[in-house]
């Protein structure tokens, strides 16, 4: 199961106090309490396992290391560890308690999310002519907690998109070394599936349906993921009875959720071609033209129908 919007709580770590502590040896005399080490920051850092959050299903509570208590003889505390906690490069990451907003979108790319809290010093650091033997010392500042909400947008060259069962991943299989579950029933895929075809990622998008936008189907769970995608290709199935109406529903859809995703460039794929008789395919084909000129019947069954979608790819990967 992919999880990809799941809330958690961070926290960084405290930072040490400071230390009160004199000299010890011979003939020597003044202060030595050192001050305490800084707290552990909270870092997120991109990579490109898309199941990265699925660790964060069950473990709510993230904390980083505190940084430990100034000692005597000028030795400070140490630093806390850092905590870096991996996520999907796509994953845009809300602080609930700041209502800020920041995206992670190059795997390796790490951000800042809570700073440690500074260590306090010791008594050595309040030493002057006028007071020699201090017993001063700063005790170490929190660090920074936050409710956090991380919700991964898959970023995709295309984006596979139509209705269920309209042959999605049977052609992102055939593209790719993908290996996602086919099946001649709605909803088989549950979750994006991804695979690549040279430099570019494909996204095979769960089956949309009518009033997606609005929380039905799978609803919008999958219409964000669309959201960061290069390029669609929108299938229709030649068995369908009413592909227009089928190909209006899926861009109704998009439109209701973002409007600028209709600004994407679309390819238009009458699937499953060999499955309707040529006279019917040939009527579908001219009533689906009216709407994207961009079309090509297809099906994985026939080499050059799939060999013209890879002259497109190859087009896109040029352009990339």
């Amino acid at each position: 199961m992919l999880i990809d919007d799941v809330a958690i709580k961070i926290a960084a770590g405290h930072g040490g106090k400071g230390a009160v502590a004199f000299e010890k040896n011979k003939l020597a005399i003044g202060p030595t309490g050192a001050r305490g080490g800084n707290g552990g920051n909270v870092y997120f850092e991109a990579i490109s396992d898309l199941s990265a959050l699925n660790k964060f299903r069950n473990q709510k509570d993230w904390s980083a290391g505190n940084g430990e208590n100034g000692r005597s003889q000028y030795r400070d505390g140490k630093v806390g560890v850092d905590l870096i906690l991996k996520v999907p490069f796509g994953t845009v990451i809300h602080n609930l308690d700041t209502h800020h907003a920041e995206e992670i979108v190059k795997i390796g790319d790490r951000l800042l999310v809570a700073k440690g809290g500074r260590g306090g010093k010791g008594n050595f650091s309040f030493r002057s002519p006028t007071n020699t033997s201090p017993k001063e010392f700063e005790p170490g500042q929190p660090g920074d907690a936050f409710a956090i909400r991380l919700e991964l947008k898959l970023i995709a060259d295309i984006g596979i998109i139509g209705l269920p069962n309209a042959g999605k991943s049977s052609l992102l299989n055939e593209l790719t070394k993908a290996q996602a579950k086919v099946a001649n029933y709605p909803f088989t895929t549950l979750e994006p599936n991804l695979g690549t075809y040279n430099n570019l990622i494909l996204a095979d998008i769960p089956g949309l349906i009518e009033g997606a936008s609005r929380g039905k189907g799978l609803g919008i769970k999958f219409l964000r993921h669309i959201e960061r995608t290069r390029v669609l290709f929108h299938l229709v199935t030649a068995d369908s009875s009413t592909p227009v109406t089928d190909y209006k529903t899926i861009r109704k859809e998009l439109g209701d959720y973002n409007k600028e995703m209709l600004e994407k460039p679309e390819y238009l794929f009458l699937s499953k071609s060999d499955s309707a008789a040529p006279v019917n395919l040939k009527k579908k084909m001219i009533a689906l033209k009216k709407l994207n000129t961009k079309i090509l019947q297809i099906s994985i069954h026939d080499f050059d129908s799939l060999e013209k979608v890879k002259k497109i790819l190859n087009k896109i990967g040029k352009e990339k």
